[in-house]
């Protein structure tokens, strides 16, 4: 991954976190909207779509941010443009309401973007489209003030429990290609045009690529089945690479965290003072 300069001399610790995205950052939200009722319990953690607490909950314990510091508008199933419904809230639609209410903001606040993926397991076969709601969400960010931005890109959704076997894993393995590419490229040129901006990108792509060829690397024994099947799970979860058929382990969060972690260090964003040790396993960011 390729830093620009700019970002070594911030000396400014981030002092809030806000989180855009679907099912991969939702603590919560869909659960609340829907009376506690889904995702269901026990077999997934107080409202995550996993067995645990999700990646951004890690990251924001690296950052020694309290949970009143930490602002979640993240919803399971989001996709990323103007379409959704009343519990499901787009990213755009997300971050919308968040500027309405948010005119001028914190320039130490770190904004966290992810989604994508539902769109395309959803029928979207034009990467352009998500890719220009995502730029969009960062740009409408900026106008309100937001300087500083970690993005996440999209594992392969061809290679998921769900659809590795299916008829159209090979397409949506192209369709995750086309959007990570068109996402480096939007991304950079959005940090051309505005100066201000602090964009960074953590590999999920990457981390999964790696997960699954190298399993040992990351603690795991299984990178291609669910632990949970049906309401039945594993009884070695820390084991597994995904949870059920989409969404990963909480322990494949902290090694998501992790990489998020390393990419806003690596980008001068944290500073010495609230840099903890770390014991990531990754370090390709290769896209």
């Amino acid at each position: 991954m390729v830093v620009s300069a700019k970002f070594v001399d911030n000396t400014h610790p981030i002092s809030e976190m806000y989180v855009f995205g679907d099912s991969l950052s939702d603590a919560g939200m869909v659960f609340r909207a829907t009376g506690g009722t889904y995702p269901p319990q026990p077999a997934y953690y107080q409202g995550r779509y996993s067995n645990g607490r999700v990646w951004v909950e890690y990251l924001s314990d690296r950052l020694h941010l309290t949970p009143k510091q930490t602002n979640n508008f993240a919803y399971g199933g989001a996709i990323t443009g103007n379409v959704g419904n009343a519990y499901v809230p787009s990213l755009l639609a997300q971050v919308q309401s968040f500027t309405q209410t948010h005119q001028n903001t914190n320039p130490n606040s770190l904004y966290v973007l992810w989604a994508g993926a539902n769109d395309y397991l959803q029928g979207v076969t034009n990467a352009n489209i998500p890719v220009q709601n995502v730029t969009q969400a960062i740009a409408s960010l900026s106008k309100v003030g937001a300087k500083k931005i970690l993005v996440g890109n999209i594992p392969d959704l061809g290679q998921l429990p769900a659809t590795r076997t299916n008829a159209n894993s090979a397409n949506l393995s192209t369709l995750t290609q086309e959007h990570n590419q068109g996402l480096r490229r939007s991304l950079k040129l959005l940090s051309q045009q505005n100066s201000n901006l602090e964009i960074v990108t953590f590999n999920a792509n990457a981390l999964y690529r790696d997960a699954i060829a190298n399993p040992a690397t990351f603690g795991f024994t299984n990178v291609s089945n669910p632990c949970l099947s049906g309401s039945n799970a594993c009884g070695n979860p820390n084991q597994f690479l995904f949870w059920d058929a989409i969404h990963p382990t909480t322990a494949a969060h902290r090694i998501i965290s992790d990489i998020a972690f390393s990419a806003i260090q690596e980008a001068g964003i944290v500073t010495p003072g609230v840099i903890s040790q770390q014991s990531t396993h990754f370090s390709t960011m290769d896209y």
